[in-house]
C-alpha cells in the first residue's frame, strides 16, 4: 500500500471483514489535523480489493482537501464496501459495517455515498453514533444531495462569471453528465435560471425524468462530454476528464459535482489550462454536501449552512484569480491552498 501511487501519507487504512454476512470494506483516513476525518460510504462492485483500495486512498485524500477548503473543522476520510449494493446489500451487511466504524471509536464519522441510501444510514445508526447526513429527530440536515446539488449551481455561477463575463446563466448551454440526485437537482436550478440542458445518464428512469420535467436533450453517455455547449458538468462517477475526453471537449468550463474528475490530475489539469478550458476543481464546488454533513454534527442551523455552501462561489471565484495571476492551472492553485490549511492545522495540533 505503502508504494501505491495513490498513497498520500495517509494516517490509516483500516481492513474490516465479516464472515458471517460476507462483508468486505475498508476505511481510508488520510488527515485528521482538522477534525474528525469525516466522509462517504461507498458500495460498489470493484473489480478486485486492489480497485477497492485506490478508490478509498483517493476519495479520503479528496475529502481532506474538501473540508479545508470548505473551512470546515473535518478531516478527510473515506469507507468502501467491496459488493453490489442491488445485489449484495442487507441489514446484517450494513450492522457488519457499523460496527466497522464504531470500532474507530469516533476518528472516523461516515455519511452517504454511492450505493447507499438514509435507510441504510438509519441501520448504521443502530449499532453506531458515528454517522451523519441522514435525516435525524431534532437535528438539521438530512440527505446532503441537494445542498450539494446548490453548491454546485453557485460554482457553476462563478465559472461562467470567470469565463464569459456574465452572472446570467439565460441561454448558457449545459452538457450534464448523470442526472441521478446532485446531477438532476442540479439540472432543476440550471433550469430555473434559464440555462439550455444537454444530459446524459445510464439509467433509463432518470433520463425519462430529466426530459419530462426539464425539457432536456438527451445525448449517449459516450458523447455527453463532446456535445458543443458552454459548461461541461460531470455528475456521475469519476476519470472522466481523461487523454481521450479532453480533446473532444467542446467547451469553455469544466464545473460539476462528480469526484476525481480528472483522472491524472497532474497530466489531466494542465491539460483543460492549455485548451483555455476552466476548471473547477471537483473537491471545491462539490463540497455542500460535507458543508450539510458538518452542520448536522456541530448542530448549526439551516441558514448557516446554506450560507456557508454559498460561499463555494466565492472560494471559486478566488482560486480562478488566482490561477489567472499565476498562470497555474485551477487545480493546482486549489491544492495548495487546501495543503497550506491543513498543514498549518497539523503544526499547530502539534504544538498543542
Amino acid at each position: 500500500m505503502f508504494d501505491m501511487p495513490d498513497y498520500d501519507g495517509h494516517e490509516a487504512v483500516h481492513w474490516f471483514h465479516d464472515a458471517a454476512t460476507g462483508y468486505r470494506g475498508l476505511i481510508a483516513i488520510h488527515n485528521s489535523a482538522l477534525g474528525p476525518a469525516c466522509g462517504g460510504t461507498r458500495m460498489w462492485a470493484y473489480a478486485d480489493a486492489n480497485a477497492a483500495l485506490t478508490d478509498a486512498l483517493r476519495l479520503s485524500k479528496g475529502m481532506s482537501y474538501k473540508n479545508a477548503m470548505a473551512e470546515l473543522p473535518l478531516g478527510g476520510g473515506k469507507s468502501v464496501i467491496i459488493g453490489d449494493a442491488r445485489k449484495d446489500k442487507t441489514a446484517s451487511l450494513m450492522r457488519a459495517h457499523g460496527r466497522a466504524v464504531d470500532s474507530l471509536n469516533g476518528r472516523y464519522v461516515t455519511a452517504m455515498d454511492v450505493g447507499m441510501t438514509e435507510a441504510d444510514m438509519e441501520t448504521l445508526a443502530s449499532v453506531t453514533p458515528h454517522v451523519a447526513g441522514y435525516a435525524q429527530k431534532g437535528k438539521t440536515g438530512g440527505d446532503p444531495s441537494p445542498m450539494t446539488a446548490w453548491g454546485v449551481f453557485c460554482g457553476i455561477k462563478a465559472a461562467v462569471k470567470a469565463a464569459l463575463g456574465t452572472d446570467d446563466l439565460n441561454g448558457i448551454r449545459v452538457a450534464i453528465q448523470g442526472v441521478g440526485n446532485v446531477g438532476y437537482d442540479t439540472a432543476l436550478h440550471l433550469k430555473a435560471a434559464g440555462a439550455t440542458l444537454t444530459v446524459a445518464d445510464v439509467n433509463e428512469t432518470n433520463v425519462k425524468r430529466a426530459t419530462e420535467t426539464l425539457g432536456a436533450t438527451v445525448v449517449a453517455t459516450d458523447v455527453i462530454h463532446a456535445v458543443e455547449a458552454d459548461v461541461f458538468a460531470p455528475c456521475a462517477l469519476g476519470a472522466i476528464l481523461n487523454d481521450q475526453t479532453i480533446p473532444a471537449l467542446k467547451v469553455k468550463v469544466v464545473a460539476g459535482g462528480a469526484n476525481n474528475q480528472l483522472a491524472k490530475p497532474a497530466i489531466h489539469g494542465a491539460k483543460l489550462a492549455e485548451r483555455g478550458i476552466l476548471y473547477a476543481p471537483d473537491y471545491v464546488i462539490n463540497g455542500g454536501g460535507i458543508i450539510r454533513v458538518c452542520g448536522q454534527i456541530y448542530d448549526w442551523s439551516d441558514e448557516a449552512i446554506r450560507a456557508k455552501t454559498e460561499r463555494i462561489g466565492v472560494t471559486l471565484a478566488e482560486v480562478f484569480a488566482a490561477a489567472k495571476a499565476e498562470n497555474r492551472p485551477t487545480h493546482e492553485v486549489a491544492d495548495r491552498i487546501a495543503r497550506g490549511r491543513i498543514e498549518a492545522a497539523s503544526q499547530k495540533k502539534a504544538a498543542a
